[in-house]
This record gives structure tokens, sequence and C-alpha cells, in this order.
């Protein structure tokens, strides 16, 4: 996930060790953020009385969604960590379709979750 160097390959052990450390860091607090977002799912869900398929297909879709556009912004284009597909000469344009991809996920999940016929 962390790129230290332009084609993402690490120099040296350093490097290496780094960069898996960073990364073990990142999938640690990914894995915690799941559990929250199931436990905060699963009492969402009692608390609605007409929870359906679709709801929870458009929530699922809705929280990838923001997770890529955030993730995309930050990690891509902020801070530069990490790109779509480093080094490619079209790696700008790799990078804003996966940003355009987090935004349409995001539209199709909220129009999923948030229909009149979901109860909510």
């Amino acid at each position: 996930m962390v790129c230290m160097t332009p084609h993402c390959q690490p120099e040296s052990v350093e490097q290496l060790k780094l960069q898996n450390t960073q990364d073990g860091w990142f999938h640690l607090a990914v894995w915690i953020l799941t559990v929250i977002g199931v436990v905060l799912l699963f009492k969402a869900a009692r608390q609605i009385e007409n929870w359906s398929g679709k709801a929870l297909v458009g929530a699922m879709l809705l929280g990838w969604g923001l997770f890529n556009f955030v993730e995309g912004i930050i990690d891509h284009q902020l801070l530069g960590i990490h790109h779509v597909v480093p080094g490619s000469p079209h790696q700008f344009a790799f990078d804003m379709l996966f940003l355009a991809s987090g935004v349409t996920l995001t539209f199709i999940g909220w129009t999923l979750a948030y229909t009149d016929d979901n109860g909510y």
C-alpha cells in the first residue's frame, strides 16, 4: 500500500520493513473500523422494523463508496502514499477514475438505502 519509490519496489531491506510495518498498521486500522461498522450496522438494523436486503446492500455500497472516495483523496492526492497504477503515464487519470467510482458507489448506495420503501 505504501510506495516509497516511483515503481513501488523497495530499494533496501529497511524500506521493505518500513513498508510492511506501515501496511500492517493500515490493515489493523481498517479491521478495527470494519468491526465498529458491523456493530453499528447491527445496532441500526435492530431499530428499524422494515430493514430490507435492498437497504443493506445500499448501506454497504454507500460505505464502500465513501471509503474509496476519502481514501483516494487522502492517500492518492494529498499524501501521495500510493496510486491506483503507480508509474503509469496515466496515473492521475486512474486516480480520478477511482475517485469517480467512489462517488458513483456512494450515489447508488444512497439511492438504494434511502428510498421511501425501506421505511426510513
